[in-house]
């Protein structure tokens, strides 16, 4: 079993202060094996608070660059492998229509990935598509977008075992978090 935190969309600090404390009290050290993060961090180069305290919780931290990212050192695009799975990271301003599940699909293929993490519309989103499996985890602390202000703050956690990944989202919602489950199974059509 592999622990996965996917996050990002943080807009620390021009749209949001910082993570909600309910999920910074969730999030603790050495419980987390990686952290992929789909950008937007917006931190200036000389103040790496939230990549610090990402580094905290985990050292293995994978993060793309969001168009709002002023650190040149975050690629547009990162593959990994982790157990089974090989996973594809990009932040998704780069992808149009924005959130479009094709032109997601499509890039997905591109990367040769069995699971896409992707940002930029600040809404949770998953899907089964193509054989493959789509995630955006949302924004991390509600900050608003372009597509729309009503943002809840949300991140995903992926419990990756063999050939199975359970996603879990954690979602804000009027103080309260809320967790949903989803289960996805590696089949065959699925990345080898």
């Amino acid at each position: 079993m592999v622990l996965v935190l996917a996050l990002g969309d943080l807009h620390v600090p021009h749209r949001a202060a910082d993570l909600p404390a309910k999920f910074k009290s969730m999030l603790v050290p050495g419980k987390i094996q990686h952290i992929i993060c789909t950008g937007n961090l917006c931190i200036k180069d000389d103040t790496k608070e939230v990549h610090d305290y990402l580094k905290s919780l985990c050292p293995d931290l994978h993060i793309t660059r969001g168009e709002y990212d002023e650190d040149a050192r975050y690629p547009e695009t990162k593959t990994l492998t982790i157990g089974q799975f090989k996973l594809g990271l990009c932040h998704g301003h780069q992808v149009v229509p924005w959130g479009d599940l094709d032109s997601l699909a499509m890039l997905q293929r591109q990367l040769d990935v069995d699971i896409l993490v992707t940002g930029h519309t600040h809404q949770f989103k998953a899907y089964k598509h193509e054989g493959g499996v789509v995630i955006n985890p949302g924004s991390a602390t509600g900050a608003y977008s372009s597509i729309t202000y009503d943002v809840n703050p949300s991140f995903v956690l992926m419990d990756i075992d063999g050939l199975r990944v359970v996603v879990y989202v954690y979602e804000l919602i009027d103080g309260e978090v809320k967790v949903d489950k989803i289960d996805f199974k590696k089949t065959a059509t699925m990345h080898a």
